[in-house]
C-alpha cells in the first residue's frame, strides 16, 4: 500500500505541531538486537542543550520559509497525517538509544517539494519532503524505514559528533585543550545552526543509522525486508547522479546487504510487535 493510499484510510487524528513527549508511551525496555556498539564519547564536547536549541531555531526558521511560500503542508494534509501516525509509532521506542529523547519535543513537519529528502534535527525535529514520497513510491512500511533512519542519527547524536571533529580540527585544539576549552566548542554548537542541514556523515554514521532505524521500525511493527526494498529503490534513483540526498546517504550493495543481513535479526521483535497491533 503506497503512503498517500494508507493515509487516506487512516484514521489518524492530526494535532497542530505534532508536539509529542517520547516518554508519554515509553516501550518495554529490551535488548537491542542490531550491534553498533557505543556512541562516540567525543560528542560530549559539545554540550547537547546548545546543539538542540540551535536546530529549533533553524527547523522554526526552515518552518516559517516553506510557509511563506505556500509549500508547508496544511495539518489535514493526507500524506503528513500519515508520516505523524508513522513517527507516533516509532517514537515509544526511541528512549532505549538515547535517554534524552523523553524530554524531545517531537515534531514532524511535510513540505513541498520535488526533492529527495528527509531529516531529523537534533532533539527530533523532522521533516520530509513530498519528492522522497512521490517519486520512490514509498510504502507506510518504506517510509517508516527512512523515518527511522533519520531518528536514528539524532539518537546516536552524530550531529553533535561530527561538529565536535569538525570544530576541534579548526580551532586547532588537542583532545587535552578541548576537556579545559568546553566553553569555546559550547559557544561554536550554538551558533552552527546553518551548517545542520547539509552536515555530512559518515559510512560508520550512516551504517549505525541504518541499523538502529531498522531494529527501531521493527519494534513497531513494520516490515524489516522494507529497508532492502527501500535502499534498491534509492539505488535505482541515483542512476545519473541521483538526487542532493544520496550525496549524504550514499548508497550501494555493501549497504543493502548489509541491511539484509540484519532482517532476520529484528524479525522476532516485528512478529512480537505484530502480535500486539490493533486488528
Amino acid at each position: 500500500m503506497c503512503l498517500l493510499c494508507a493515509a487516506k484510510q487512516s484514521q489518524w487524528s492530526s494535532r497542530r505541531g505534532f508536539l509529542l513527549a517520547a516518554g508519554a508511551a515509553a516501550a518495554a525496555p529490551a535488548l537491542a538486537q542490531v550491534d553498533v556498539g557505543s556512541a562516540s564519547g567525543l560528542r560530549k564536547l559539545v554540550p547537547a542543550e546548545k546543539l538542540e536549541g540551535a536546530a529549533n531555531q533553524q527547523y522554526a526558521q526552515m518552518l516559517a520559509e516553506a510557509r511563506a511560500k505556500g509549500a508547508l503542508a496544511p495539518e489535514n494534509h493526507p500524506q503528513l497525517r500519515k508520516l505523524r501516525e508513522i513517527a507516533q509509532r516509532l517514537i515509544p521506542h526511541t528512549p532505549q538509544w538515547n535517554d534524552r529523547s523523553k524530554a524531545w519535543r517531537w515534531e514532524v513537519n511535510l513540505i513541498g517539494s520535488k526533492q529527495i529528502n528527509a531529516f531529523c534535527m537534533p532533539g527530533g525535529k523532522i521533516a520530509f519532503y513530498t519528492g522522497i514520497i512521490d517519486q520512490l513510491k514509498l510504502t507506510e512500511d518504506e517510509g517508516a524505514m527512512i523515518m527511522g533512519h533519520e531518528m536514528a542519527h539524532a539518537l546516536r547524536e552524530h550531529a553533535r559528533e561530527r561538529l565536535a571533529k569538525s570544530q576541534a580540527t579548526s580551532i586547532g585544539l588537542s583532545i587535552g585543550a578541548q576537556l579545559l576549552g568546553l566553553g569555546q566548542l559550547g559557544d561554536v554548537a550554538a551558533n552552527l545552526g546553518t551548517q545542520l542541514l547539509t552536515l555530512k556523515f559518515s559510512r560508520e554514521d550512516e551504517t549505525e543509522a541504518d541499523l538502529v532505524g531498522l531494529e527501531i521500525a521493527a519494534r513497531a511493527a513494520f516490515e524489516p525486508q522494507a529497508s532492502v526494498t527501500l535502499w534498491e529503490k534509492m539505488s535505482r534513483a541515483s542512476e545519473g547522479g541521483g538526487p542532493a540526498f544520496l550525496s549524504t546517504h550514499p548508497t550501494g550493495p555493501d549497504r543493502i546487504k548489509r541491511l539484509g543481513d540484519n532482517v532476520p535479526k529484528v524479525a522476532g521483535l516485528y512478529q512480537q510487535a505484530l502480535q500486539k497491533q490493533p486488528r
